[in-house]
């Protein structure tokens, strides 16, 4: 297991209650005519979360400070389940092996990394690097594949024994979830403000493939 990412999952109750979602970076530039130029920064969207939401006992608050300083606080990333985006189907649906287009075979290709696409028009595909154990399912032109392929849990490297041959759509259904780490490497906890319901903050930013 490398030094700076524990396999494990941040607790999933308090996961519940956190906010936050995907954050880009967009340079804007105004001319002197009013018109605008835009420049992508990132290739990849970066997610950011609120988990100190989450937080609502003593209990968890103590979950969350034994999780913090195992992981040293920014220092080692961790496994983090968003309830609104954990999937390679809708929120509501089961994943399938046909669900997301990995690639085409070309008859000497045997490694394909597993991604998800959002849109149609102008899609954006976004690398999965820690899919739920067995929770994989594959597809080679649309037959399942339940034999003769492993699945880099860690990583989501798929590798198959024999090279999908060539125009195969290489697919895939899976549940995922997110690389992070904490954003802070101090937790300020006031447990007078907490017992009148006022939440610690407890940030969370994704960690990139």
């Amino acid at each position: 297991m490398p030094s700076d990412f524990h396999e494990v999952l941040f607790p999933t109750d308090i996961a519940r209650g956190a906010r936050g979602g995907p954050s880009r970076l967009t340079e804007i530039v105004t001319l002197a005519s009013g018109r605008e130029q835009r420049n992508a920064r990132w290739a990849d969207s970066r997610r950011r979360y609120e988990a100190g939401l989450g937080i609502r006992t003593l209990d968890a608050l103590h979950a969350v400070l034994s999780f913090f300083e195992e992981r040293r606080g920014r220092l080692i990333g961790f496994r983090f389940r968003d309830r609104t985006d954990d999937r390679s189907c809708a929120p509501s649906g089961q994943p399938g092996p046909t669900d997301q287009l990995l690639g085409t075979g070309d008859g000497s290709r045997v490694s394909f990394t597993l991604r998800k696409t959002y849109g149609a028009a102008n899609p954006y595909s976004r690398a999965i690097a820690k899919p739920v154990a067995g929770s994989v399912r594959l597809a080679v032109a649309g037959s399942e594949v339940v034999a003769g392929v492993t699945v880099d849990e860690a990583s989501g490297l798929v590798t198959f024994a024999t090279p999908p041959p060539t125009g195969a759509a290489v697919t895939a259904g899976f549940l995922f979830h997110v690389p992070v780490r904490f954003d802070t490497d101090s937790l300020e906890i006031d447990l007078a403000a907490f017992e009148a319901g006022e939440v610690p903050s407890c940030p969370l930013i994704e960690i990139l493939p």
